[in-house]
């Protein structure tokens, strides 16, 4: 049996070409999750992960700059006026991230469209976040730019 797109041999019980990532026409093999499928579930669950210990700081933050960082600064006029603002301002930027993280580790999981290249995006930016944020910017992307990846995951979309 031969793969009806590029030609390479394939095994009687599989459903997608070990080389193209061609689906087989007429396979009737139990569905197996692909290596591709696991690292993108492996992927959606570390960027979910991520966001949600980003929460953690910008609930933080938030909560000092609300209250005024009472204990934190001496008090100066300067101090009531620069600091919530300023808290709540980064605790907020570190909100809007942890729920793109949320989002693509999400979208990842169940194959959306926009979450690649949102994914591709933010591993991209979170290399600068050393350890753990290169590590999970080094997986994001060898696992979204290797070969025919995008072949794959444009097929395995819902749309």
């Amino acid at each position: 049996m031969f793969c009806n797109h590029c030609g390479s041999p394939i095994q009687p019980n599989h459903r997608f070409c070990a080389k193209c990532g061609q689906t087989i026409a007429g396979s009737t093999a139990p569905y197996q999750e692909t290596r591709f499928e696991s690292h993108l579930h492996r992927l959606g669950t570390f960027w979910i992960i991520a966001g949600g210990l980003c929460l953690i700081p910008s609930f933080g933050l938030m909560t000092l700059g609300s209250f005024g960082g009472f204990g934190v600064c001496p008090t100066t006029t300067y101090h009531h006026v620069l600091f919530p603002p300023l808290m709540v301002g980064v605790g907020g930027g570190l909100l809007i991230i942890a729920a793109a993280g949320i989002c693509v580790g999400w979208g990842l999981m169940h194959h959306e469209p926009w979450a690649r290249t949102l994914a591709i995006i933010l591993g991209a930016l979170v290399l600068l976040k050393p350890p753990f944020g290169t590590a999970l910017g080094i997986y994001t992307l060898w696992v979204l730019l290797s070969n025919n990846a995008g072949a794959i995951y444009e097929q395995a979309s819902p749309r």
